[in-house]
């Protein structure tokens, strides 16, 4: 069957001298060769870049790899409509005008066109003057459509931008506020203390908990500055003199990448025999290169390794096989209600019956009540963390930890 023709007669084919860049990309769709040959070479004279296709198929395919201003697609095509690829063109790009043509106009066509939202609706045979018409005034929207896209890219770049200089002035303002609190560790049976675990708190409202001082230093990229800090007040209060108490300190996988951490002259390392150096499950170890040689160097230096939050992190046991640590401690949200679930005192049971077997030492974080207390004592569980008010710590203006007498505020 001979392809409806192109009219025309009103419109000389040759490319516009004052065109010296191109007015944007075109794709043709159509099954027929002779269409898409003269389809482009119009274009191409009116000054657009043009792919031509014969297949929807691989229409789909540039459109993958290329950006369109406009697309003029054929609707009736044997491997796939145009309506049918318009569907596909709207889920890759949502907004370049697609201007439908037809030798066999159909209220259904129209409906579907107008429902994947169609540009235009030609008929063919093809008025030249309303082709040309319709393809610069969709090119001329396509293209402003993409300047306001790109300006509200930058639009939010420097509102982000500005953003971050407020956040990066309140969180120096924060760190000027920083003080450690001490949370004691206790044997549950004696309630004697065992140690502490050194916690970040600041008197800033902007920053007013860890959690806010963390998210801020990771948008910043100011961990290692804040992880710095952290550990040279922490060591303030278990210097010479002091009892042979554990203290653990929370390091940020992020740390372990900081060679300032591993230097033999600071607060910490002077006291590394007692540190404990616990590392979160909540974050992952992917990232950091050389994790085994990197513990490996902490050992050397006298600390010792604990993972946080078992129970809690996305990595679950592989971290056991990475960091082989001397303690680990059971997230509270395991703890909480442990005396009225039979789940979590198995589960419990099961973490500590695996830490005792390779000589890992297990803490419980978060005991509030008698209950808690006596269901893990049962299990076989004595180190806990008190829940009791925590201690005031060292900072701008404390540099003393109460004595053990006053460490806990209750009994447990």
């Amino acid at each position: 069957m001979t392809p409806p023709p192109i009219t025309m007669a009103d419109e000389p084919m040759q490319t516009d001298e004052h065109l010296n860049h191109s007015r944007g990309r075109v794709l043709v769709v159509d099954d027929q060769a002779m269409i898409v040959s003269l389809l482009t070479k119009l274009l191409t004279s009116w000054g657009y870049q043009v792919a031509g296709c014969e297949r929807a198929a691989e229409a789909l395919e540039l459109i993958k790899k290329t950006t369109f201003d406009v697309i003029v697609t054929d609707i009736r095509m044997p491997d796939m409509s145009g309506v049918e690829l318009m569907g596909h063109v709207r889920a890759h790009d949502a907004d370049v005008p697609i201007i439908l043509l037809t030798a066999s106009p159909s209220l259904e066509s129209a409906i579907q066109g107008i429902e994947h939202r169609a540009f235009r609706y030609l008929t063919k045979p093809i008025d030249i003057i309303a082709l040309r018409e319709t393809v610069e005034h969709a090119a001329r929207l396509s293209r402003l459509g993409r300047f306001k896209r790109a300006a509200m890219v930058v639009a939010r770049s420097e509102a982000a931008a500005a953003e971050d200089i407020e956040l990066a002035d309140t969180f120096t303002r924060a760190l000027g506020t920083v003080w450690i609190a001490y949370q004691p560790l206790v044997d549950a049976v004696t309630n004697e203390p065992r140690g502490y675990e050194a916690l970040l708190r600041t008197t800033d409202p902007t920053h007013p908990h860890p959690g806010a001082m963390l998210e801020a230093a990771e948008r910043l990229g100011r961990l290692d500055e804040l992880g710095r800090l952290v550990r040279h007040l922490s060591p303030v209060p278990f210097g010479p003199g002091s009892s042979d108490a554990l203290l653990f300190v929370n390091l940020h996988p992020r740390d372990l990448m900081d060679p300032v951490l591993y230097e033999t002259d600071t607060r910490l390392a002077a006291i590394a025999s007692q540190v404990v150096l616990e590392i979160t499950e909540r974050a992952g170890l992917d990232d950091i290169i050389d994790v085994r040689g990197r513990v490996r160097d902490l050992r050397q230096l006298g600390y010792r390794i604990a993972i946080d939050d078992l129970g809690s992190g996305h990595s679950g046991l592989t971290s056991f096989a990475v960091l082989e640590p001397d303690f680990v401690k059971i997230d509270m949200s395991l703890v909480r209600d442990i005396d009225q679930s039979p789940i979590k005192r198995r589960l419990v049971r099961s973490m500590t019956d695996l830490c005792r077997d390779i000589g890992i030492r297990v803490v419980a974080e978060g005991i509030e009540t008698l209950g808690e207390r006596q269901a893990l004592i049962d299990i076989g569980q004595r180190q806990v963390e008190d829940r009791s008010p925590q201690l005031v710590g060292v900072g701008a203006t404390q540099s003393r930890l109460p004595p053990a007498a006053e460490a806990r505020n209750h009994e447990l």
